[in-house]
């Protein structure tokens, strides 16, 4: 009821699945054995693809178990035939693998491409449609801007149009004060008014109620029934419990005691009598108001007549200036020729201006020079940072192809390792039978000697036969190894006869037919296990 500790972990937190320990009876083999190497993850639990391995290792076990023994030279040949018939089916059964691999990596690329495709269209959908907006925000901005313009403009001719004539007009001050629009009511701020400026300008300003002093002031003068404040908490007309609650039938006895209260004055004003209209009373008459200017339009000879006389005060304001001009002239005559002898002496000046001038265009045209010179010089600089860029870009691209690449063979790898596994676990459920099947001949070797041993007892005549068989096969032995000594030796005096004689072309005919029956045969093998292991 309290807790429980298990071997075993929950289904929830499960990650490697428990594995017990086994032992193999003597003399089976069981075929599950043949799955040790598949692992939680990496083949379990089974699918198909495990499945049909697991297939094609019973069907391995079945013809392992249906080869012929190597007991004569036919079952040998025939044992060799059907060996190299299963290594085809196996090589075709890798290829199949290896197709169905590349089907399906194929199919993976064509999706990532075909989503690749569609996220850059909705991506160049999502910058069409913005650019789309962008556009029209500024049509509609530029569309505003020319309607404000052409009502600027229209104003502006209904202005002009007024007064085409360029007429001098006075001003209507009695129109202006009428019109609230006008600049007396409303003044724009380029003429010059800003209204904001002078805003406290109306607003009440005290002194005795907005400053300390003002205040005290007024306290002094003010009487003195006016500060002692006496208040009273108004008492509950209803009933009140010892805690300070009032009663809800309290609560109704005050709203019906105020209804009643209200109804009782109104009756009382219905029933006051109503005071009698006055008969005589006194009507004030109105001050009269003072009579309005009227101010009179001047007629079209009249504004010819004060433009007339306008224009005639202006140029004899003119003459006036040109007169005054003249005296002052004639007045300081003196002075304006010392003037002119002192500017006569300035004329050194005047030539140190001119070489200063020079030597100003001088640098400038250096300037100028120099400036080119940094133009040219920043060409080049973006050329050869352009060249950079190009060699980066490119170096990244090949970057990137190299990436791919390596990601196949990475996949390649992985494949080939996961054949290697299966291959192993094939090897490891071989090698799990011969060792069942060399006990089985250790066994059945071990009870021959012994029943040999323990049946027929040799006899001191085999013993002896066999002394003297072995002496005379030592004996022969020895005759032998001293006979092919001096074959060797014989062999070794022609073989270095023969080196002393021999020239170029027979020693390179040598290297060749050594090349040809051992080394390129061996170059040959490499390369076949090389191949097979990358494929």
């Amino acid at each position: 009821t309290l807790g429980t500790q298990t071997d075993y972990r929950d289904g929830e937190a499960q990650t490697d699945p428990y594995s017990p320990e086994y032992i193999v009876c003597s003399g089976s083999v069981p075929e599950i054995l043949a799955l040790a190497t598949l692992t939680w993850g990496r083949g379990l639990p089974a699918g198909q693809a495990e499945m049909a391995i697991i297939d094609r290792i019973r069907e391995k076990r079945a013809w392992e178990a249906a080869l012929p023994p190597m007991d004569s030279p036919s079952n040998i040949a025939e044992r060799l035939k059907m060996m190299e018939a299963m290594e085809r089916t196996e090589w075709a059964h890798r290829e199949e693998e290896i197709d169905k691999l590349q089907k399906v990596q194929l199919e993976v690329f064509k999706k990532l491409l075909q989503r690749q495709e569609e996220n850059q269209n909705e991506l160049n959908t999502v910058r069409l449609r913005n650019r789309w907006h962008n556009y029209q925000k500024a049509r509609e901005e530029k569309l505003r801007k020319i309607q404000r313009d052409c009502a600027l403009m229209l104003r502006k001719l209904i202005a002009k149009r007024k007064n085409w004539m360029g007429k001098l007009e006075r001003r209507d001050i009695i129109k202006e004060y009428n019109d609230f629009s006008s600049q007396t009511y409303a003044p724009l701020s380029r003429i010059g008014f800003f209204p904001d400026n002078n805003s406290d300008y109306y607003a009440v300003k005290n002194f005795y109620l907005n400053t300390f002093v003002g205040l005290c002031e007024l306290e002094k003068y003010a009487p003195s029934s006016l500060f002692p404040l006496k208040i009273k908490a108004p008492k509950p007309k209803c009933t009140v419990t010892k805690t300070g609650y009032v009663k809800r039938s309290g609560r109704l006895q005050a709203v019906l005691a105020q209804v009643h209260q209200a109804l009782l004055e109104k009756k009382n004003k219905a029933k006051e009598p109503k005071e009698p209209p006055p008969v005589c009373e006194k009507v004030e008459s109105p001050v009269p108001k003072p009579p309005t200017l009227i101010l009179e339009k001047p007629s079209i000879e009249e504004e010819e007549i004060d433009l007339a006389v306008i224009c005639l005060q202006k140029l004899l304001r003119g003459r006036a200036l040109q007169n005054m001009i003249f005296e002052g002239k004639e007045k300081h005559l003196d002075l304006i020729q010392e003037l002119r002898t002192t500017h006569a002496l300035q004329e050194d000046g005047q030539l140190l201006l001119k070489a200063q001038k020079q030597m100003t265009l001088s640098l400038q045209r250096q300037r100028d020079s120099q400036m080119q010179q940094l133009s040219a010089l920043e060409r080049d600089l973006a050329t050869i940072e352009g060249r950079a860029l190009a060699n980066m870009l490119d170096f990244l691209s090949k970057e990137l192809v190299r990436l791919q690449e390596e990601q196949k063979i990475h996949a390649l790898t992985m494949l080939a390792d996961r054949q290697r596994r299966m291959r192993e676990a094939e090897e490891s459920g071989r090698r799990q039978l011969e060792e069942s099947r060399r006990q089985e001949e250790d066994e059945l070797f071990r009870q021959a000697r012994e029943r040999g041993w323990r049946d027929c007892r040799q006899t001191i005549d085999t013993y002896l036969e066999d002394v003297i068989l072995s002496s005379m096969d030592r004996t022969a032995e020895e005759q032998a190894r001293e006979e092919v000594q001096k074959r060797a030796v014989e062999i070794n005096d022609i073989a270095y006869e023969m080196e002393s004689r021999r020239n170029r072309l027979q020693s390179e005919e040598i290297v060749a037919e050594l090349v040809y029956n051992f080394l390129i045969p061996e170059a040959e093998k490499n390369f076949m296990r090389e191949r097979g292991k990358e494929s």
